[in-house]
């Protein structure tokens, strides 16, 4: 075992610079190396004790003392601390990786913290294989270490293969029974390395320096688990595996693979199509071996598929922008409602107070039916933003269907066939009913848009366990999937990530918003469940909804006071209403419509001037209106501040945007008012605040 190497202090730029040396080759029975660098002598001992009959084991206590021993030969792994004072462990990682002679050795990264993605990410684009966090599992480090130390041995040997079969040659004039047992011996190893290669998403191979098509000599590991053919069938069709490379990484890898007999060596990622038609992402790294003259023999090389960790990649990137998209919409929607308030506000106060004849209230009429399909479409926008207000209760998907036939029954038209295949014993889901509805509504319109000539939509209900390792991203646990199936154009392959994007259609212009999928997205996703679709051109779309299942006597949500209940109820008097929004045509048409319901309102741009009136005296009003989302304070802000300054005082908060179970300190006897608003909306809240009791007041 070799002995723990001293720390020494020369500076990371000399080591640096000393890197280019070419380090001496191991002997042909010398133990493969394995170098520990990290700055804690109690973590190098503990290792070393770990992996000493694993292989000769080198310690440094630093990123400069660690590269001063790349110098002086191979090693089969680094295990390398990520924090370090000095040079950390990604400086070190990049210094190895830019140099010829040491960037193909594997650097598995030691770590006590940072176990969040990005960390990782990092690690990796610094060329690490492998993680392995403190405190260390001695039987796991062991089992990594030891595959790394195989595929150096086998490596090795590989470099070696032209003396080796002279030897072998000279071997024959030994016993016979000893050549049998080198033999017998040789098969072990090599058995137990096919072991572990097959065990692993890699081909290694050896291919001629001027072989024209490309056709390896040599394959060794699971071949055909890759790629989906077996070996035999490159040898009959040479050109097989450069016409198989994606079209758009065709003349790149061709580019690579004319340039590595300058260079040495290769490493590209490139997609190909395997036999099953599935495109699979492969890193191709290759080195030039050389015979005992210097001639280039063979290129030696590794087929490495990454394409889980690609696609865990363009998960990441799909989540970030659709959450960056998601809060963009939230954000439009909140100031479309201001202006949709200010706008229906003051058509209210029009219809109020002006006389019009026959031709003038129907204008007024389209104007007013035209502001509230807006107000319908910032809904939609709601909806894709996660912040529409729903209402979760116990779903009977039977009865859900029926509502549904009676909805439909004169949209789809007579080519349109709509058919129900529920299980028997389908659970219940536990969702808002309505958004459900107008969600299933959503996909069956745009599954009848997708067969022009006719067809048949299917609308199907199963019972589903999942486990945490799902590609929905959902959590371990039962959940009701419902999907919408059709027979129609399909989807492009290229597009079908975007159309869960608000405002993206494929349908010609004035037939469709955009904001039907990205509507059913959204809602999936607040109901704590999710949104999967599978399209063929040609062939048909089916879109699942996965909503998860309703608790054993949930009961439905109780849903908020209707018209119906409050009637047209008024105060027992006129208030004096304290009103503050810092939209000014908000503030104007909601002061307006409190005027003509009987009340005396002053207003005030911002929390400070309102709390600032309310101070010089407290005793002339009986309620505050206030706006949600201001500069300087919220709207919940504002209310705590009116009741320090006056117990007990009645409130209302007017909001944009926000749910009204999301907003954060909201007493429980503050209603909340969504924007826009009617008349009738605004002087229910205000007489459920005052019908039971008397309003407060000052002393």
């Amino acid at each position: 075992m070799a002995q723990p190497v001293r720390k020494t202090s020369n500076a990371a730029a000399a080591a640096k610079a000393d890197l280019h040396a070419v380090p001496p080759e191991a002997g042909e029975n010398e133990r493969a190396r394995v170098l520990v660098v990290d700055d804690d002598e109690r973590n190098l001992l503990a290792i070393q004790t770990v992996l000493e009959d694993v292989a000769d084991i080198v310690t440094a206590s630093s990123g400069e003392e660690a590269l001063r021993h790349l110098l002086k030969g191979e090693f089969a792994v680094i295990l390398l601390d990520v924090y370090m004072p000095g040079m950390d462990g990604y400086e070190t990682a990049q210094i190895i990786r830019n140099r010829e002679q040491t960037k193909r050795i594997p650097i598995v990264f030691l770590s006590a913290v940072n176990k969040e993605t990005e960390h990782l990410i990092r690690g990796y684009s610094m060329g690490a294989v492998d993680y392995v966090f403190k405190p260390v599992e001695p039987v796991v480090l062991k089992s990594k270490v030891a595959v790394f130390v195989d595929l150096f041995t086998m490596t090795r040997e590989i470099r070696r293969k032209a003396q080796a079969e002279q030897q072998l040659l000279d071997a024959n004039l030994r016993a016979n029974a000893e050549r049998l047992r080198a033999e017998q011996e040789l098969r072990l190893a090599e058995q137990r390395q096919a072991a572990i290669i097959q065990s692993l998403p890699i081909v290694l191979y050896l291919e001629p320096v001027d072989g024209r098509p490309r056709v390896p000599r040599f394959v060794s590991g699971n071949f055909a688990a890759v790629t989906g053919y077996e070996f035999g069938a490159l040898r009959k069709n040479p050109n097989l595996w450069i016409e198989r490379v994606h079209e758009e990484d065709r003349e790149r890898v061709l580019a690579a693979l004319a340039s590595r007999s300058f260079g040495g060596s290769m490493s590209i990622e490139y997609r190909w199509k395997c036999a099953d038609g599935r495109y699979k992402h492969f890193l191709d790294q290759a080195v030039l071996l050389r015979d005992t003259k210097g001639r280039p023999t063979e290129y030696a090389g590794t087929l490495l598929d990454v394409t889980d960790r690609k696609d865990l990649e363009n998960q990441l990137v799909q989540a970030r922008k659709m959450d960056a998209i998601g809060k963009l919409t939230g954000g439009i929607a909140h100031d479309f409602n201001n202006l949709l308030a200010a706008v229906l506000g003051g058509l209210g106060l029009i219809e109020r107070r002006v006389e019009m004849d026959a031709d003038q209230q129907k204008i007024m009429t389209m104007t007013r039916h035209a502001a509230e399909q807006g107000s319908e479409l910032v809904r939609r926008l709601l909806a894709f933003a996660r912040r529409q207000q729903l209402e979760p209760a116990r779903i009977d998907i039977a009865r859900l269907s029926s509502s549904v036939d009676d909805l439909l029954a004169h949209t789809l038209g007579g080519l349109v066939q709509l058919e129900w295949r529920t299980d028997d014993d389908l659970w219940c889901a536990y969702a808002d009913e309505a958004q459900l509805e107008l969600a299933l509504m959503n996909l069956i319109i745009n599954a009848r848009d997708a067969m022009p000539e006719g067809g048949e939509i299917t609308i199907s209900g199963e019972n589903r366990k999942i486990g945490s390792d799902n590609d929905l991203g959902l959590p371990a646990g039962p959940y009701v999937l419902l999907a919408v199936t059709d027979s129609g154009c399909g989807i492009a392959p290229e597009i079908l990530e975007q159309v869960l994007e608000p405002f993206f259609t494929t349908k010609d212009v004035g037939k469709g918003t955009g904001l039907g999928l990205s509507m059913v997205y959204g809602f999936a996703k607040q109901s704590g469940g999710a949104i999967d679709i599978q399209s063929k051109l040609g062939e048909g779309t089916r879109v699942e909804i996965w909503l998860p299942r309703a608790p054993q006597g949930k009961g439905r949500t109780p849903a908020p006071r209707s018209s119906a209940d409050g009637g047209d109820a008024v105060a027992e008097r006129p208030l004096n209403i304290l009103l503050v929004d810092d939209h000014g045509g908000v503030r104007m048409a909601t002061a307006g419509i409190l005027h003509d319901l009987g009340h005396q309102v002053t207003e005030a741009c911002d929390g400070p001037e309102l709390l600032g009136i309310l101070e010089r005296d407290l005793g002339a009003f009986d309620l505050v209106i206030c706006d949600y989302a201001m500069p300087l304070v919220s709207g919940i802000d504002v209310i705590e501040g009116a009741r320090k300054l006056r117990p007990g005082m009645p409130g209302i908060i007017v909001t944009g945007y926000a749910d009204a179970k999301s907003i954060a300190r909201r007493p429980h006897d503050v209603p909340v008012l969504t924007k826009p608003f009617t008349s009738k909306q605004i002087n229910d809240a205000i007489a459920s605040l005052f019908r039971h009791e008397a309003v407060p007041k000052a002393n």
